[in-house]
This record gives C-alpha cells, sequence and structure tokens, in this order.
C-alpha cells in the first residue's frame, strides 16, 4: 500500500477554506485529514495550498493541443503580431500544402475582421485557414478562397455569413456556417496528428492543475472530425491520464432519430476513464459577429436597433422534444447559450423536465457561456435545477468587450452580462470551465476574474474599473465551482473534496491565493497536479 502526505501548508476541501493541512493518501484515495500520520511520500507545500483538482466543466482539449503544435496564434494579441507569426510558421513549414492553427482575437482588427490582404502578403502560395479563439469565424487568404470558389456572387450558407466589401467580394473573414465552405476543401488531418493534439492538450490543462474536463464537442464540427476515437484510443492504452466526459455532438440540420445513434455512440466511447454521457447542442452563435440570440436586435454603432437578432440554431419548440428524449435516454444536456434568448430557449427545453414527481432533473443538465441572462430568467436556473456553466475569464473589460460588444447591446442589456453572483445568491448551482482554445485554460485566471470582474496582469490590476462588480463572487464560491462544481456536473461523486474516501485528485500551489490580497489571486502558480494518488504534473 503506498502512501503520500502532504503537509506544511493550508487547504480548500471543495467548499471552504480550511487551516492547516496535514492530508494522507492510500492507494489514490484520501484516508485521513488533519491526522498527522506518515506517508511512504512527504509532500512539502512550503506554505502553499492543497485543493482539489480543478475540473474544466467546458473545454476543448484535442483541438487546443492541436492548435499548439500547429500555428498557434493564443498568445499573441495584435495583427502585426500575427502576420509576424504566421510568416514564420509557413516559412518553417513549406512542405506544408495549408496554413493551419488559429486563435487571434477579434479584437485586434477593425469591427472584428481581418482580412485576406493581409494574409496573401504572407503566404501567397497556398490557402490559409485559421479559426479565431472562440471558433466562430475564420480568417482565410484569397488562395483559400478561390479554392473554395467563394466570390461576389456565392450566398450565405444556411446559419452561417461571408464578411464582404460594399461591392459584395469577400474581405477573408469567414462567420459560423460559413466556415465549413473553405474548411471542408482542406486537407484530411491525420488520426496519429489529432492524438499528438490530446496528448497535448493533456499536458497543457495538467501542467494548470486540472485533473478532468469535460469535451464540449465530440463530432464532426467547423471543419474538426470527430476526436473520439482519439479520446477511446487514449483510454484503451492508458495513456488518458485525466477523467473526461464527452458531449456528443448535436447535429442541428438533424433531428431526433439521432438520439438512437447517440446511444450507440455513448457505448461505444465509454471506457476507463472516459464516458461519453453527455451531448452538446449549441443554441445560437456569439454577440461580438452578431450571431448570439437576443430578445430585441442589436443596435448599430449610432444606438439605433438593426434588423438583426441573431441565430437560433435549434428551433426552440424542437429544441424542448430533443430535451426531453434526450433526458429520458439518461444523457445530460449541455448547451451553448450566449444571448438572453438563446438562454431563455435553454431554460424553456429544461422546465419541460420538471414535473410533480420529479422536480428536478436528474442528469445534471446545464447551459454554458451565459453571456447575457435576463433578470426574469436568473431564478430559473435554482429553480429548474440546471447548472450555470461559466467561463468566467470573460467577464472583465477588455478590447472585445468594449469594442466588439457594449456598443451593439445597450446600456441596459450590457447590465445583464455573465450574472453569476445573481445566479448564485439566488441558489443557483455553479459550475466553471474555460472553452479553450477560445481562451486561456488557466483556472487561476478565470478565478481571478470572477472574485475581481477584472483580469490579472503580472505587472498590476489589469483596468482600473471592474465590469458590473455586483455580479463578483467570494473566492471560495469560485474555487468550489472550479472543483466540486465541476466534479459533481461530471457525475464525479468520489471527486473534487478532500475529505476521507474521496479520490486523491489533487493540484498543489505555490501559494495561499486565500492568505493574500484578492487582486493577486492570478499570480498563484501550480507546483504538482495528481490524479488517483499519482503525480501527473510536477514543475
Amino acid at each position: 500500500m503506498v502512501s503520500t502526505r502532504f503537509r506544511n501548508g493550508t487547504y480548500f476541501d471543495g467548499h471552504h477554506h480550511r487551516g492547516a493541512a496535514d492530508v494522507l493518501v492510500e492507494d489514490g484515495r484520501i484516508v485521513a485529514v488533519g491526522v498527522g500520520r506518515p506517508g511512504d511520500r512527504e509532500v512539502d507545500l512550503r506554505g502553499g495550498l492543497l485543493a482539489p483538482g480543478f475540473v474544466d466543466a467546458h473545454v476543448h482539449a484535442v483541438q487546443g493541443g492541436l492548435e499548439r503544435t500547429r500555428c498557434d496564434l493564443s498568445e499573441l494579441g495584435t495583427r502585426e503580431e500575427y502576420l509576424e507569426r504566421i510568416a514564420s510558421y509557413a516559412a518553417a513549414h513549406p512542405d506544408r500544402p495549408w496554413i493551419e492553427g488559429g486563435g487571434w482575437a477579434m479584437a485586434a482588427f477593425p469591427g472584428g475582421t481581418p482580412t485576406a490582404a493581409d494574409l496573401d502578403a504572407v503566404v501567397p502560395d497556398r490557402p490559409v485557414f485559421l479559426p479565431n479563439r472562440d471558433h466562430h469565424g475564420a480568417w482565410v487568404n484569397t488562395s483559400a478562397l478561390e479554392l473554395a470558389g467563394i466570390d461576389a456572387s456565392t450566398p450565405d450558407p444556411p446559419h452561417g455569413r461571408i464578411e464582404r466589401y460594399d461591392d459584395g467580394r469577400p474581405t477573408g473573414t469567414l462567420h459560423e456556417g460559413a466556415m465549413h465552405l473553405v474548411a471542408r476543401h482542406a486537407p484530411e488531418t491525420h488520426p496519429d496528428e489529432y492524438y499528438a493534439g490530446l496528448l497535448e492538450g493533456q499536458r497543457h490543462l495538467h501542467s494548470l492543475g486540472v485533473v478532468g474536463w469535460q469535451d464540449a464537442i465530440l463530432g464532426d464540427y467547423a471543419g474538426m472530425a470527430d476526436a473520439s476515437p482519439s479520446y477511446l484510443r487514449a483510454a484503451r492504452s492508458g495513456e488518458l491520464t485525466a477523467y473526461v466526459v464527452g458531449a456528443l455532438w448535436w447535429d442541428r440540420d438533424r433531428g431526433e432519430e439521432q438520439v438512437a445513434e447517440l446511444v450507440e455512440r455513448r457505448a461505444t466511447y465509454t471506457h476507463g476513464r472516459l464516458r461519453a454521457t453527455s451531448v452538446k447542442v449549441m443554441q445560437d452563435g456569439v454577440a461580438e459577429n452578431g450571431t448570439a440570440a437576443l430578445t430585441a436586435p442589436y443596435l448599430d454603432r449610432c444606438g439605433h436597433a438593426t434588423d438583426n437578432a441573431g441565430h437560433s440554431f435549434v428551433d426552440p419548440d424542437a429544441l424542448k422534444r430533443y430535451v426531453r428524449l434526450l433526458d429520458e435516454a439518461g444523457f445530460q444536456v449541455h448547451v451553448h447559450g450566449i444571448g438572453d434568448r438563446g438562454v431563455r430557449e435553454a431554460l424553456d427545453a429544461f422546465a419541460g423536465l420538471v414535473r410533480p414527481d420529479r422536480p428536478r432533473a436528474e442528469n445534471r443538465h446545464h447551459i454554458a457561456h451565459l453571456q447575457l441572462v435576463h433578470p426574469d430568467d436568473v431564478p430559473r436556473f435554482s429553480e429548474y435545477g440546471v447548472a450555470a456553466n461559466m467561463q468566467a475569464l470573460w467577464a472583465c473589460l477588455d478590447e472585445q468587450m468594449v469594442e466588439l460588444t457594449l456598443p451593439f447591446l445597450g446600456e441596459e442589456r450590457a447590465g445583464w452580462q455573465y450574472p453569476f453572483g445573481a445566479i448564485h445568491r439566488a441558489g443557483g448551482r455553479l459550475v466553471a470551465g474555460s472553452d479553450w482554445p477560445v481562451s486561456t485554460p488557466d483556472p487561476l485566471a478565470a478565478v481571478h476574474v470572477a472574485v475581481n470582474r477584472r483580469a490579472y496582469d503580472e505587472e498590476g490590476p489589469a483596468g482600473e474599473t471592474p465590469f458590473l462588480p455586483e455580479q463578483a463572487l467570494a473566492l471560495e464560491t469560485a474555487f468550489a465551482a472550479y472543483t466540486s462544481g465541476s466534479a459533481w456536473v461530471n457525475h464525479r461523486d468520489d471527486s473534487g473534496r478532500i475529505h476521507p474516501g474521496f479520490a486523491a485528485d489533487l493540484v498543489v500551489l505555490d501559494r495561499d491565493p486565500f492568505a493574500g490580497p484578492v487582486d493577486e489571486i492570478g499570480a498563484a502558480r501550480v507546483v504538482s497536479t495528481w490524479v488517483d494518488g499519482v503525480p501527473v504534473h510536477e514543475a
């Protein structure tokens, strides 16, 4: 029997910050807390914090890992930096027929829309296809547009839009379903490359203290092939060291005949640490490109109402039927809801599951993102037992918010954004995720924003104005969402807490964020990450 003792620090038990840590682990389980028994191995916390490992409730690990192995723009922030990286990557990979990767920020370009002409200047000889950070748009060059046959006469596809000049010519930015017009021509990614992306994504997540996650799309979407075979391969080989729930993709162009197929896929892709027990429904788009579904139209830059209120990708009445069928089949339903209408349509669908003999849904359904939530809908999360899956990192006044969102919502709706504090006060359950590679998967960066409502900057506070500070969370609440909360939504009822009998899925931080100023939460770093009592990352 192998044992490890963690001592000489403090600990967070999954719900509350506690005093001195003295935690004993044997054969992958926590067996004692605060008893001071020796172990075969002793981990000196050096004054740091021991906590349950972070669980990312909404992430795209294969996509994120794959982008890290390609032309990765995610750590850069300006047009000039992007073009320099793209040029150097193309020069270093002359054998690649396409330049792929992604991770650019819309705020780096006027109107959030980069141009093909910029890409042509650095890669004139082969197609370029680079999704942005939220993967609701892509930057392409002229070669890619020509290969796909996209010109001024090409109509916008269903659920998509081609950004155009005044004369109708495509500019080089494709939104939503329009991305597929180019992506379908890209070379097929070899399964080994997807597998390498999964392993790199897992390595990166472990380095940030993440012990498990819910992959928000297992299926074909936006040019990405189904990641399910890679996960199954890793689960069978033992290389999957994280506990993963896969959210099977709901094809919005099909109907309820998918349910039987999803049941079969669940059986196929459930093995070891992998469970394909969730279904992902994308109900709307994103606010920055005007595709998030709103109850009233977007404004133009002059503050006047337009004729665009965004897209409901699934008919709301049909969504109610689909959710009921999925729930009856034992699936958890994981909905992407950004706009207030998209969130309301999801809640309406979940409301149909509540009945006198079953007052709350049992499959732990959740709605992710929640950028705009109408105040009337805030209490419904608690009423229906629907978890609020928050991407807290976005709840700050960054360039994307200031330039591409606030002007098009108006003052009243701008105040409805990311209402995590209100949902929590109303009794709603919070879980947390990153949506990586849309944004960094660092849980501590997200927790920092959840508490401060502004981003962490190593040079000091990022911005002087917190964004809707009345929606800030207490540090314990934010930590709980990213640990016990997300473990709960993944049905990991024996994880997410430091308590005897629970799995030793743990993270060690180099300091105790509860002991310092709240504006330094983001400065904490991961020292080690443990799954079932085994270290999967050591700094």
